[in-house]
């Protein structure tokens, strides 16, 4: 049995038996996937300890692909493992980060593939570094104007953008398993998705574009992604998912 959202951003509290309580007749060989976003593995706080420990003591077991709000330097200090044929952390026995361009066998019956990342579209007015000498006024007067932007390794860090290596990573993998899986799962849409849900507001960027070659090289049933903060579908093979929680046939 597999259930699917979009971003979380820390809260999972959509998790509660209130919420879902479709969580009863589950176990841990059931999962619910993150498309990202999932905002868990952010400063190892007391807070943050308490909801990982509580989301652990569910049934199910959850897994989520990185998206563009994750604390990257914390991420790398997790081991790379071996699930289901591909890499993994495991950030609580029964909570797993998906790594970037990797596909896996037989979870709940489903091949899939994940990659996850994306640009972020919070960064109009620019990422503040911490180490500038400047960086005190500087951000007294983006907060002063209400301006959209991050400090590097604070709340923004590049490797919310896959590397060469992952992009290869991923396509040494499709070709694998000859391109065909069941579903797709990325925090972030392929182009002409983008165009789609974003009406000019969403821009294309390399990984989109990727998303792009993959629509059209690969077989696949269905791609869910996240980002976006909306819960629609698009076409018959597309979803976009934030606070809603679907099952997957």
């Amino acid at each position: 049995m597999i259930y699917i959202t979009g971003d979380t951003h820390s809260d999972v509290s959509r998790f509660s038996t209130t919420e879902f309580p479709e969580q009863m007749l589950m176990s841990k060989n059931d999962y619910v996937i993150v498309c990202g976003d999932f905002g868990l593995v952010w400063n190892g706080s007391k807070r943050e300890n308490y909801w990982l420990d509580w989301l652990e003591n569910k049934p199910f077991t959850t897994l989520f692909v990185s998206g563009n709000h994750e604390n990257f330097d914390m991420l790398k200090t997790y081991p790379v493992e071996e699930w289901h044929g591909g890499k993994v952390q495991f950030i609580r026995p029964s909570i797993i980060h998906l790594m970037r361009g990797q596909v896996f066998e037989d979870v709940g019956g489903k091949r899939i593939f994940a990659m996850g990342g994306a640009a972020s579209h919070d960064i109009k007015d620019g990422i503040l570094d911490p180490n500038d000498p400047e960086f005190h006024e500087k951000r007294k007067y983006l907060d002063r104007i209400y301006a959209m932007y991050r400090v590097l390794g604070v709340s923004w860090w590049p490797e919310e953008m896959p590397s060469e290596e992952e992009y290869a990573e991923a396509e040494k993998n499709l070709n694998a398993c000859g391109r065909s899986v069941d579903l797709i799962v990325t925090h972030c849409a392929p182009s002409s998705i983008v165009d789609v849900i974003g009406s000019g507001f969403y821009q294309h960027d390399k990984l989109t574009d990727y998303f792009e070659q993959l629509k059209n090289n690969c077989d696949y049933k269905d791609w869910f992604f996240g980002h976006y903060h909306e819960n629609r579908p698009i076409g018959r093979k597309f979803f976009m998912l934030y606070e809603k929680i679907i099952k997957l046939d």
